[in-house]
């Protein structure tokens, strides 16, 4: 172990003075190999006596860790719990996902979004079978090889299930090192990213411990050192060695350029239904929600006269209530009709159907749910006659 000055000096920062803390340090020593090792022992002594109970937590294997961080890009915990215990019971081990055909992984993947991630996961499944006899290698260098996997994930792949002394820098781990170095580096950007795995691999333990202290970082910035509001320094392990608590600047970090304004895209979706039937189709296999089943939608907005001049012997056209789906870089701002007519063009599928083995985009699932009411609602009607 080094002292961090010798790294922070990397990046052409000074080693400024941390200040009259609780630590009671002298401010030259600030992050000194003793200060190192107090802050080591008062996160990691944190972490083992109040973190949270997480099913990829209870059974450590490179291939759950792996499943568990691709979840929780973009994605909150809590929302993951369940997806991944259904995951992980229908494709028990890397060489099931390597086999999977998409509809499943689709469906398995239904309402996390992001459907790319699943499909690059099968990717490097069929990877590992051919080249590792169907196992996911836990080294840091190995993952880095392989298709969809990044710094960020191979280090928590390696130092969780392969005790590799090896930092992993996710949004939550920046955000708590920003605080404790005080350091104005914008993280929006790659080469910060860079810098902050090597500031954080200085403060690492040995290996052994390594992957409790990369957790105890992101469960540190998920549970107190939070992004919205104030962070809870009362309740911090590591209050005593944090530049900006001592600072009284904790809510200045860390430092983000604005994001590129989204775009903003009018479409108009039309659910075609007939007989209790609702039509899907298969979106292109390249660009947004690539090869999953939606509706039709128009590449500008319609208003009713439109629609009824497209559908002149619909049964019934009924407005639905309209929906904006965000991505990363554009933003669908959708008006939708249900239509009742049957177009030979389309094709129908049952609700039972749908339900079993289609996955709807989360994009389009506020609509496919107003139909299956409507659906439902005309059924009952239709029984009462």
């Amino acid at each position: 172990m080094f002292a961090f000055a010798v790294l922070f000096s990397y990046n052409g920062c000074v080693n400024e003075d941390l200040g009259k803390g609780a630590s009671g340090m002298e401010e030259t020593n600030a992050f000194s190999e003793t200060v190192i090792q107090q802050l080591q022992q008062a996160l990691l002594a944190w972490y083992r006596a109040h973190h949270r109970d997480l099913p990829w937590r209870r059974e450590v294997s490179a291939y759950r860790t792996w499943v568990s961080e691709i979840m929780l890009q973009q994605t909150r915990v809590e929302a993951v719990i369940p997806y991944f215990e259904r995951f992980l019971h229908v494709l028990p081990t890397l060489a099931d996902l390597a086999v999977a055909d998409d509809a499943l992984l689709h469906k398995l993947w239904e309402g996390l979004g992001y459907y790319s991630r699943v499909r690059n996961m099968k990717k490097c499944a069929e990877v590992c079978v051919e080249r590792y006899g169907g196992r996911l290698p836990s080294s840091y260098e190995e993952l880095c090889r392989l298709p969809g996997i990044g710094p960020y994930t191979a280090g928590a792949i390696a130092s969780i299930a392969g005790q590799e002394r090896v930092a992993a820098v996710d949004g939550n781990v920046l955000r708590v090192f920003s605080r404790i170095l005080a350091n104005r580096e914008d993280i929006a950007k790659e080469v910060t990213k860079k810098h902050y795995r090597q500031y954080v691999s200085a403060f690492l333990p040995e290996a052994v411990d390594a992957g409790d202290f990369n957790q105890a970082i992101m469960e540190l910035g998920a549970m107190v050192c939070s992004p919205n509001g104030a962070p809870s320094c009362a309740q911090c392990p590591v209050a005593a060695w944090c530049r900006a608590h001592t600072q009284g600047t904790e809510q200045e970090f860390p430092v983000r350029s604005a994001k590129k304004a989204r775009r903003i895209e009018e479409h108009t979706v039309l659910v075609l239904v007939d007989q209790g039937r609702i039509a899907l189709q298969q979106r292109p296999a390249k660009g947004l929600l690539a090869g999953l089943h939606g509706f039709a939608m128009s590449d500008e907005r319609w208003e009713r006269q439109q629609v009824e001049a497209r559908y002149p012997h619909a049964r019934n056209i009924v407005e639905l209530h309209p929906h904006t789906h965000v991505f990363s870089h554009v933003e669908w701002h959708m008006n939708a009709f249900l239509v009742e007519e049957r177009d030979p063009l389309a094709s129908y599928h049952s609700l039972e159907e749908i339900e079993e083995n289609m996955a709807i985009p989360t994009a389009f699932r506020p609509f496919y749910e107003a139909a299956r009411t409507w659906i439902r609602m005309k059924g009952a009607t239709d029984d009462t006659r």
